[in-house]
Formats: C-alpha cells, structure tokens, sequence
C-alpha cells in the first residue's frame, strides 16, 4: 500500500489533482468534482490538527472497518460517506484544488512527526497507518474522476 509519506506518491497525487478539471465526470457516486475535492480535505485535516479527542469509533467500526482504511483491498465503489462529509453546495473546482494540494503538501511534510493522538473514530493509528489511509482515501476518489 502506498503512503503520503512516500516522495513519489506525494508528487503523483498531486500531478493526479492537476489532471482534473471543472468538466471531470464521476464514474459513481453523487458527487461533482468540485464537492469531491472538498470532501477529501476534512480527513487531512483531522490529521494535520492531530488533536487528543474524546470521541472514538465505536467497537464494530475499529474491529471491522479500521484495517480497511489502509490495507490494499480497494474500496468498493459508491460507499456512503458520512454526513459531516458531504456537502449539497456546489464548491469551485479550481479553488477547492489548490486547498487540497496545500492540505497534501502539509500532511506530507509530517513524515517525521512522532506523537500522533488517535484517530476520533479509528482510534489509535502508527505513522505508517495515518501516511496509507491519507493516500487511499484520495487514491479512492481519484479513481473516482478518473485520474
């Protein structure tokens, strides 16, 4: 599985972002371009913050779901996202780009960071496990909008 740590991964996620454009066509799901590009912001963002939280995923999601987030079984198509994650709003492609590459180029220049709090809802993760749910999750969408 790859990582947002790993340099090469990092530069072609970034080259993938920069293949897209307002007129990119989903091949499933409900989202536009500009709305998927804004949904794929929050989980780096989590990360990024890497602030303790209370909140964590219930037994079932951390037993069943947790590997899934970074092993290399792709994800199924058209999975239901999270309601904090969606957005009915039609969001900009080009700015919503240009934010998800900064939050990316953030994430990456973590890969010597030591302390990592749990995940609110996966609990705890190791580097290796925050750098390949990043990757996979914008692997997903990517995938997604063809790039």
């Amino acid at each position: 599985m790859q990582s947002l740590f790993n340099e090469k991964t990092y530069t072609e996620t970034l080259d993938r972002i920069r293949n897209l454009n307002s007129n990119s066509e989903r091949l499933w799901g409900k989202m536009s371009v500009g709305q998927m590009l804004w949904h794929c912001q929050y989980p780096l963002k989590i990360a990024i913050k890497n602030k303790e939280s209370k909140k964590r995923g219930n037994f079932f999601i951390r037993l069943f779901i947790k590997k899934s987030m970074y092993n290399d079984k792709a994800w199924r198509k058209s999975l239901p996202t999270a309601p904090a994650l969606k957005t009915k709003e039609e969001k900009e492609m080009e700015v919503e780009a240009e934010k998800l590459k900064l939050l990316i180029t953030e994430f990456h220049a973590l890969n010597k960071r030591k302390k990592w709090y749990p995940h609110p809802i996966f609990g705890v993760l190791t580097h290796e496990q925050w750098g390949k749910m990043q990757y996979k999750h914008l692997d997903h969408h990517l995938k997604q909008f063809g790039v």
